[in-house]
């Protein structure tokens, strides 16, 4: 069944990032991290944050960091971006 779904999301050229859950970064300059299909905040610090995803977590590092904007798909991180960090979830920690 999911082989049929990707099928038609191929033919309609549906984006990936919204027939799945994947989360999509998008990174301006070093200072605007926009985060796509996140699932939740696990902790914010003005010089860290940690975002849970359906596939793993991201960690970013860096000074002033702020939540600017968030829905419930998603999220702004603005400030002195230093660095990002990717944690994939195995499916044996499913």
């Amino acid at each position: 069944m999911r082989r049929k779904a990707r099928k038609i999301d191929e033919i309609l050229e549906i984006p990936v990032e919204l027939s799945t859950n994947n989360p999509k970064i998008t990174i301006t300059g070093f200072e605007r991290l926009l985060i796509e299909n996140y699932k939740g905040i696990l902790e914010y610090q003005e010089y860290f944050v940690r975002i849970s995803t359906y596939i793993g977590i991201i960690n970013i590092s860096g000074f002033n960091l702020k939540l600017e904007e968030m829905t419930t798909d998603d999220l702004l991180v603005t400030g002195k971006i230093e660095g990002i960090d990717l944690e994939e979830i195995s499916s044996n920690e499913e």
